[in-house]
């Protein structure tokens, strides 16, 4: 909101800058998992983050749409290195059998983190400095993450089994096999929904949320205005999803994760549709922010777990970096969208829905994946 209200943009048109980070951290997902399998996580990682770091500090210099939105395609491939395709992998390598899915949930959760920590810092420091120094200061904050690689320990991808199958077969059979499309398709509408929220979920509010009212809860919480219960959402949503990501790999240890998925995301259709058809007001979004957040990045150890299980941990990184496209490019529609759909109607009723019924779709499609390990079907076959 900064930068559009400073240069009097269309809401549409900054969003369809991150609508095209979302997309080239897609798309640079899988080239930073290939990257990562051969030449070593901590040298993809190191290149991801000062892609990242580049991209936030020319994005300050920008001043007009146009120029955001190239910029951001750096900014999206530096998330990617230093994102949850080359990070999962690492830690799914790390893991034994018995805790990897514990572990990706643990791993995913910590990122949470950031997300609780990000937007209230955003905001802070919004009152005090101008966008563009903003865009620095959390540069710095990606360069100084790199500190981490000094106590990464984690077995070579080479040591991990006996590699039978070079990386062009192994992505030419997976995308042959039906249970890896489905597994897909149904990631788009996580990404859609996720990134439709991070992007517009604080506008939203801020616009279409009720009065906080003198002497609440909310308020006694240091929350007066909308535009604060924004913010406060997005943090409140990486609070419980802290949780509710470790509870989905710890649950995943245990019960077949096909059917976690869909359960999660039947969940997210219910919670989203309920949100939507009743008023807007602070505690309603409270609750939507604490139910949702519980089922927020709950996908990401099942899929990535998934992936481990059915193809095997040598190239996850890449494999779970092309299913992760999909996700990307919901993620690209739902922020894009988002602006665009603003500007028509003045609203956001519209791509809440169509949020709505993705996310019924992507809990029917994971039934029919066939949870056994490629090895064991081939073997079967023969």
């Amino acid at each position: 909101m900064p930068i559009a209200e400073e240069f009097n943009w269309l809401r549409a048109d900054f969003s369809f800058a991150i609508a095209i980070q979302n997309l080239f951290w897609g798309i640079g997902q899988p080239l930073f998992g290939a990257l990562a399998e051969k030449y070593g996580d901590r040298k993809a990682i190191i290149v991801g983050a000062i892609t990242y770091a580049t991209g936030l500090v020319l994005s300050s210099y920008a001043i007009t749409p146009g120029q955001h939105q190239l910029l951001e395609m750096l900014v999206g491939f530096g998330i990617a290195g230093t994102g949850f395709g080359v990070i999962l992998a690492v830690v799914g390598r790390a893991a034994s059998d018995k805790y990897r899915s514990l572990a990706l949930g643990i791993a995913t959760a910590a990122g949470s983190a950031g997300q609780i920590v990000g937007p209230p810092l955003a905001q802070f420091l919004l009152r005090d400095f101008q966008w563009q120094s903003v865009f620095i200061i959390f540069a710095v904050l990606v360069l100084l993450s790199l500190v981490a690689l000094f106590f990464m320990r984690v077995p070579p991808p080479e040591k991990v089994e006996k590699i039978e199958e070079g990386l062009g077969q192994v992505i030419y059979k997976a995308i042959k096999d039906p249970t890896f499309t489905f597994i897909f398709v149904g990631f788009f509408s996580c990404g859609y929904q996720l990134a439709f929220i991070t992007a517009h979920f604080p506008a939203f509010i801020t616009e279409m949320c009720s009065a906080v009212a003198p002497g609440s809860i909310i308020q006694s919480l240091g929350i007066s205005s909308t535009s604060t219960l924004g913010a406060a959402a997005i943090a409140l949503i990486g609070i419980s999803n802290i949780g509710g990501t470790i509870l989905a790999g710890w649950l995943g240890n245990r019960y077949s994760r096909k059917y976690l998925l869909a359960g999660i995301y039947l969940m997210r259709t219910l919670v989203a549709g309920a949100f939507t058809i009743n008023p807007i007001t602070p505690e309603s979004v409270v609750i939507f922010s604490i139910l949702m957040g519980a089922l927020w990045l709950a996908t990401v150890p099942l899929t990535s777990g998934l992936i481990g299980q059915i193809y095997g941990l040598r190239y996850m990184g890449t494999l779970y970096g092309l299913v992760f496209f999909s996700h990307q490019l919901g993620g690209f529609l739902g922020v894009w969208l988002g602006g665009s759909m603003y500007d028509l109607y003045g609203s956001y009723t519209l791509v809440w829905w169509v949020g709505i019924g993705v996310g019924a779709f992507s809990a029917l499609i994971h039934l029919p994946v066939n949870e056994r390990p490629w090895k064991s079907r081939q073997i079967n076959a023969c």
